[in-house]
């Protein structure tokens, strides 16, 4: 199933699909929230967050995949996204697949975020034909890292990196690397071990 010249993505409880003018209110509302944005610099303004969701889609246009826009399959309701993107800024890894998310403080602990994750996962490496896809976070970011193990992903101790877009001695400034490829991937990740960056 195709929208907005994307493909809609489903699990059992979850729908992963393009954004929609009406979800940018509650992803607004999402980025204000100090608690979903403690691992990141500050929270974001409304022209902050309408930026994100702009970039977003010219990704989809660009690569045929990218952030999904996340709904709860029962009732519609927004809680984040989920999905895959090519980070802009320098470091070692790059270039690269990246995996992440971001779910609104009420979807944390229902295990949304590693259930979407694996679904990218199985775009990324079956769809799209990724050989490789990363994630990272900073250092204290645990919650992230948890949802990360749950995917199938595995640090990679030598990949930490401070992370360029933060200035020296930032609290978040060293980030943890974790990485998946197809052959791990098909060996047990897409089984159901694994995660991503947002909350789970």
């Amino acid at each position: 199933m195709a929208e907005k010249g994307g493909p809609v993505l489903r699990t059992g409880r979850l729908v992963l699909r393009r954004w929609r003018d009406e979800d940018r209110a509650p992803f607004a509302e999402l980025n204000a929230d100090p608690r979903v944005m403690e691992h990141f610099p500050a929270p974001l303004t409304r022209a902050g967050s309408d930026a994100l969701v702009d970039g977003f889609e010219a990704g989809f246009e660009r690569r045929g995949f990218g952030l999904w826009a996340l709904e709860v399959a029962a009732t519609g309701a927004f809680i984040g996204f989920t999905g895959l993107s090519v980070p802009s800024f320098q470091a070692p890894f790059l270039p690269a697949v990246e995996i992440g998310w971001r779910l609104a403080r009420d979807a944390w602990g229902h295990g949304y975020a590693a259930e979407a994750a694996r679904r990218a996962l199985a775009f990324g490496f079956e769809d799209a034909g990724l050989r490789e896809v990363v994630s990272f976070t900073s250092v204290p970011n645990e919650r992230s890292q948890a949802v990360m193990r749950r995917i199938g992903m595995r640090p990679d101790a030598a990949g930490a990196f401070d992370h360029p877009r933060l200035p020296a001695g930032h609290r978040l400034e060293r980030h943890v690397l974790w990485r998946l490829d197809t052959a791990t991937w098909r060996a047990g990740g897409a089984a159901g071990g694994g995660g991503s960056p947002a909350e789970g």
